[in-house]
């Protein structure tokens, strides 16, 4: 159970968040479609889209572990484990385009097929860990899975979608269960954090949640909404233009995180969450963030760090008030935002996914 401002028993094992991490999640192939026709082939998985942020933020990469089949296609940015079976494999279908470009319409996503789960067993003699993030988007991660991953870690952030997701055993489309029809419900109250979309939020039933863990709910363009026991606020959005947005909410955990790992507030953490999730949904997969600007990100987040230690010392703990330069931060990050080369895709896919749409 999260509480506020460090002051349960519980919650003294988050007031050390820097360290070592855990990301757990298989690498996918993702098939895109507009109007029936394939339009786009890229890596998917949210392992994927976390690492792209938390590796470059974050003064260590976590561990990743993930598993891909023999006909994995991809150059992975963590060496991923080979499974029996093939790698997981999504069609995300879109709705014919219309006479304006961009992107309308949600997306009708389904599992073709599944590579095999991660088991307790592959998290054997991984030693300990400060935080870890599940993130699995196809099944793959078990019940006992996540059980172990909060034995060997502080602190556990959890996307909603590896515990409410079924898939249609004709075509494999992606459905939502309640999760308290699910065998992870009685692993809540040893959850952190729980990330949900405004879609999934409904099935997760965020009023029950918010008693265990805290509960952040994203909302596409208009940001997303903390929920703890005691409270609730909304963080502000950053504008961009939509074409895909597979992987917005896993870039969304990538930056929170890592302003967790600098010692952010939870809603300045959430706030970063956001630039990222608006950044990613303006490509197709995963996307190609500007070094530059990164770098940027880094300095900025070193900056407040030092101050926060400046004034609390050396140990985190987690504040559900924005900061008193929270305005401040969102300005800077859209400053920043700036320097991303997104004017000028050299990713194919995206110009030819562009180009359908036109």
């Amino acid at each position: 159970m999260v509480r506020e401002n460090g002051t349960d028993e519980d919650h003294r094992h988050l007031n050390k968040f820097l360290g070592r991490g855990l990301v757990v999640g298989n690498y996918c192939h993702d098939v895109l479609f507009r109007g029936g026709l394939p339009v786009g082939e890229t890596l998917g998985g949210a392992a994927s889209f976390v690492s792209n942020v938390l590796d470059a933020l974050a003064p260590s990469p976590p561990l990743y572990i993930a598993k891909v089949g023999a006909d994995f296609a991809y150059v992975a940015p963590h060496t991923p484990r080979l499974a029996s079976a093939p790698t997981t494999l999504f069609h995300a279908h879109f709705p014919p385009a219309p006479l304006a470009g961009g992107y309308h319409g949600d997306r009708v996503l389904k599992r073709i097929r599944a590579c095999d789960p991660i088991s307790p067993s592959d998290l054997l003699d991984e030693g300990r860990f400060d935080f870890g993030l599940a993130v699995g988007v196809a099944g793959e991660i078990l019940p006992e899975t996540l059980a172990r991953m909060i034995d060997l870690c502080g602190v556990v952030l959890v996307d909603a979608q590896g515990m409410i997701r079924s898939f249609d055993p004709i075509d494999g489309t992606v459905q939502l269960v309640p999760l308290r029809s699910t065998e992870f419900f009685h692993l809540l109250p040893r959850i952190g954090f729980l990330k949900a979309s405004a879609e999934e939020a409904p099935f997760v039933d965020v009023e029950e949640a918010r008693k265990w863990c805290c509960v952040i709910v994203t909302q596409g363009k208009d940001g997303c909404r903390i929920y703890w026991k005691d409270g609730e606020l909304d963080v502000s959005p950053f504008q961009s233009q939509q074409i895909d947005p597979t992987g917005a909410g896993d870039s969304f955990l990538g930056g929170f995180v890592a302003g967790l790992v600098w010692g952010l507030a939870v809603p300045d953490a959430a706030l970063l969450g956001n630039f990222f999730g608006s950044l990613t949904v303006t490509q197709i997969g995963v996307p190609k963030f500007d070094q530059k600007m990164m770098q940027h990100v880094k300095e900025e987040l070193n900056r407040r760090r030092a101050q926060h230690f400046g004034s609390y010392g050396k140990n985190l703990v987690l504040d559900f008030h924005k900061s008193d330069t929270h305005e401040d931060f969102q300005k800077r990050l859209t400053e920043v935002a700036k320097l991303t080369s997104l004017d000028n895709p050299t990713d194919l896919l995206t110009d030819q996914f562009n180009q359908y749409f036109r």
